[in-house]
């Protein structure tokens, strides 16, 4: 959870930092550094609201939880996310290039018009979405304990991480691009989504809410249980212990969504997610080098004529 917790926050917290840090550097470029304390204000304004946010979500999965419905919540918490992960990672690979840009565009037309109230709202919303989009991921990741995500050392670490790559961005200081910095941290946010959407098939199938044509696909507990109570119970059955840990197995579990005797139905969705992601990368790949290669064999036909 902890590792799951620390990717996330790093990756929202860095999404806000960047857009917020943009703003204020442009200020300060254009000498309007009168604005900046109206876009802080509005960033801590969204931190506070993203607390009420968690509070609210932790209010409603214990008023679920007395209903005796939690792990239906459970379900659909987990099949959102996996969505809006996907989304996160596909949303950031497309804007990072132009992000810059189109901040400074919209804080010109503030400018211009000495909207004051714009820039508030508009560092209000940045910084929200970020937090109730954390909000939600914790609460899938933990199961509704968002509590435990908030204060355990990954969502700190991962703040003091994005607050450092935005330190040294806009110091001047960083050599990596943060293209790169977004494609690998986006994989490792690929994995953590499709991990959640296997946990929430195998929470569907525990509740018989969907069946399975054949349950355990493979067995490797012997190997690599899933949790330590699978490795006590395995020591108790065969009185040999596994290879690794139970504590190995909860890491991979968490960040990989690692099954030891997972249902065939887990495993089409794993490998058939993956399908997915790549289909839609490579799609888009193929639209980007269709509209760069438009303008060029324009360009070449119009000097063929001109030739002519």
């Amino acid at each position: 959870m902890e590792v799951q917790a620390l990717l996330i926050t790093f990756r929202e917290a860095l999404e806000a930092l960047l857009i917020v840090g943009i703003i204020t550097s442009y200020l300060k470029r254009v000498n309007h550094r009168e604005y900046t304390k109206y876009v802080w204000l509005g960033a801590a304004l969204a931190v506070a609201a993203s607390v009420g946010v968690a509070m609210l979500f932790q209010l409603v999965f214990t008023g679920f939880a007395a209903m005796g419905s939690e792990t239906y919540l459970k379900i659909g918490i987990m099949i959102i996310s996996t969505l809006l992960l996907t989304q996160m990672v596909f949303w950031m690979a497309e804007h990072s290039r132009d992000m810059k840009k189109s901040v400074e565009g919209k804080m010109d037309r503030f400018i211009t018009a000495g909207n004051v109230a714009g820039m508030v709202i508009h560092s209000f919303l940045v910084v929200l979405r970020e937090g109730v989009e954390t909000v939600f991921f914790f609460a899938a990741i933990t199961h509704g304990n968002i509590g435990a995500a908030l204060q355990g050392w990954g969502a700190a670490t991962g703040i003091a991480v994005a607050a450092l790559v935005s330190y040294f961005f806009f110091k001047g200081t960083m050599r990596i691009p943060l293209k790169t910095f977004f494609k690998v941290t986006g994989a490792f946010i690929v994995l953590i989504a499709a991990g959640l959407l296997v946990q929430a098939i195998s929470m569907m199938q525990d509740i018989g809410l969907i069946g399975s044509v054949m349950p355990h696909v493979y067995d490797l507990t012997w190997l690599l249980p899933e949790h330590p109570i699978d490795y006590e119970h395995y020591v108790r059955d065969h009185g040999v212990a596994p290879i690794f840990s139970g504590e190995v197995g909860v890491f991979f579990k968490a960040l990989f969504g690692y099954s030891s005797m997972p249902s065939l139905e887990e495993v089409i969705a794993y490998i058939g997610y993956f399908v997915v992601v790549f289909l839609l990368v490579t799609s888009r790949r193929g639209q980007k080098s269709a509209v760069v290669e438009k303008p060029a064999i324009a360009a070449l036909e119009e000097k063929a004529k001109n030739v002519m």
